[in-house]
């Protein structure tokens, strides 16, 4: 894993400027490809308050992970580039993707959406530790709005709009495979509906609401194949300790998605 890098302030930091090369704004337009687009993310800058808080983070850790080289960078987004079916969360756990380098690794939420995904024939294996350990997803891919670790998970309007290029350029790279986006909470279907917007779809009025199991049909507007969306309560443990998401409904749901986008799940 990468050291820490050194904080900057927009005072001294050009990447902070959205006319800079790196701000994602024109980086990500400029990726020509999944792998480019992934490698290109991790040097994003453009939020100093999530720059400060991943790095921040990473230089305090938590007492459990003192021994671990943070990776305290953003996160990229996992998985085949010629999947149908997208998962869609929130933002890197602090703690969790911020340590480890990978996506829902590292924390309960992704214990339980790798274990779901291994039981219906998408992963080769159940557990997710870290970046490089060997697991690998087939016919689905998981990405973030937002790249970065936030302040208490929660992420500001302008940080999910500063950070939308990187996961439009995404579902652009992806448009000739992606048939079925879920969206993981609340905050990703509202994120969502613009990155759809932007990359090909149409999204009728009025918007459709979140829900889980709620789904939603975006045409595409040069006549190609529909996009659909299922809404999913979020797999963290607010909800699965509450029993407001049980495991067999995330199972559940996951299923449905996967055969709307032409899978064959177990």
């Amino acid at each position: 894993m990468p050291t820490v890098a050194a904080s900057s302030s927009p005072a001294d930091d050009p990447a902070f400027d959205p006319d800079d090369p790196r701000h994602p704004a024109g980086a990500a337009v400029r990726a020509g490809g999944l792998a480019a687009l992934d490698r290109v993310v991790t040097g994003c800058r453009a939020c100093p308050r999530l720059v400060q808080w991943r790095e921040e983070t990473a230089r305090t850790k938590r007492r459990a992970y003192r021994d671990w080289d943070y990776w305290a960078r953003p996160v990229p987004g996992f998985g085949p580039p010629d999947a149908p079916l997208v998962l869609v969360g929130l933002a890197p756990a602090a703690h969790g993707a911020n340590r480890t380098g990978r996506i829902f690794t590292g924390d309960p939420s992704g214990d339980l959406l790798y274990a779901a995904l291994y039981e219906l024939g998408f992963a080769n294996r159940p557990e997710s530790v870290r970046h490089g350990d060997g697991l690998e997803l087939s016919g689905v891919r998981i990405t973030d709005p937002v790249r970065c670790a936030p302040p208490d998970n929660r992420p500001s309007t302008a940080e999910r709009d500063t950070c939308r290029p990187w996961i439009t350029r995404e579902l652009e790279l992806m448009r000739p495979t992606v048939r079925t986006v879920v969206a993981l909470g609340g905050f990703a279907w509202q994120a969502m509906l613009p990155v759809i917007a932007d990359a090909g779809w149409r999204v009728p009025r009025p918007r459709p609401a979140f829900g889980h199991a709620a789904l939603a049909v975006f045409p595409a507007l040069d006549g190609g194949p529909d996009l659909r969306m299922y809404g999913c309560y979020h797999v963290s443990p607010r909800n699965t300790n509450t029993g407001r998401l049980t495991t067999a409904m995330l199972r559940d749901l996951l299923r449905e998605a996967a055969r709307s986008a032409g899978l064959d799940p177990r």
